[in-house]
């Protein structure tokens, strides 16, 4: 069976990479798990984007940089991703992949109006989310760790909307058959969530949050973490109908 292809969009804090592994790696551990394999490739050190059809799957990882920056690797990275989307491989962007797989495909990302979302947080399916591949055996309501100042500011033309919450409207939207974007974090765990509020407690201050308060509200994030496991499912069925 062909490889999952990971692209590698940005580096975790300095101090998780070297207990809990980088991004790619908390992607790679729940795919391995079900049986499938993987490759990584990194755009930012001018690793070159192969055909999307040489994989069964495409995951997007998060990163410290801002989709509105347009960094070359950026703009070459969303160039490639409607090809992708038009191969009909299941495809899946979290974070500042959710972001670029919008922007990629025709919507828009900017700096959120209210700052930081950070910490573990609800999210509400959208009526989107019945019929949806990914999403239609969740709960109404789950649990998620976020962490993101940007914002998808208008989904792509045709995509659906999957889930949202008081904070982000668009934690989460499909388009085209086999793509999906995430704000939030599946790979996420308390420990990884609970680190990232403390390294970025003063930029939080600053903001009016209370990081002592987002910290007391960390918890586990079962249904959060089955989406990849439900991705890889995806995958495995796609790859059997071909």
């Amino acid at each position: 069976m062909k490889p999952v292809l990971i692209i590698k969009l940005g580096d975790t804090l300095p101090e998780l990479a070297e207990q809990k592994g980088d991004f790619e790696d908390w992607f790679i551990k729940p795919l391995h798990s079900t049986g499938l394999s993987t490759r990584v490739i990194d755009p930012r050190k001018n690793d070159p984007l192969p055909p999307a059809i040489d994989f069964s799957g495409i995951l997007m990882t998060g990163s410290h940089a801002m989709v509105t920056d347009q960094e070359p690797w950026c703009r070459k990275t969303a160039a490639w991703l409607p090809g992708a989307v038009a191969a009909d491989v299941p495809l899946l962007g979290v974070c500042y992949g959710h972001q670029l797989l919008a922007d990629a495909m025709g919507g828009t990302v900017g700096n959120h109006p209210r700052g930081t979302e950070m910490g573990t947080v609800d999210i509400t399916m959208a009526p989107g989310a019945e019929g949806d591949l990914l999403f239609k055996t969740f709960p109404a309501v789950i649990k998620v760790h976020a962490s993101h100042s940007q914002t998808v500011t208008s989904l792509p033309p045709d995509a659906v909307l999957l889930a949202a919450n008081a904070w982000e409207p668009h934690h989460a939207f499909a388009v085209g058959n086999h793509a999906w974007g995430l704000q939030f974090h599946p790979e996420f765990d308390a420990e990884i969530m609970s680190t990232y509020i403390n390294a970025f407690a003063d930029p939080l201050r600053k903001q009016g949050q209370n990081p002592d308060d987002l910290l007391q509200k960390i918890q586990e994030t079962p249904d959060s973490g089955r989406v990849l496991e439900r991705f890889a499912q995806i995958i495995l069925e796609n790859a059997k109908g071909r």
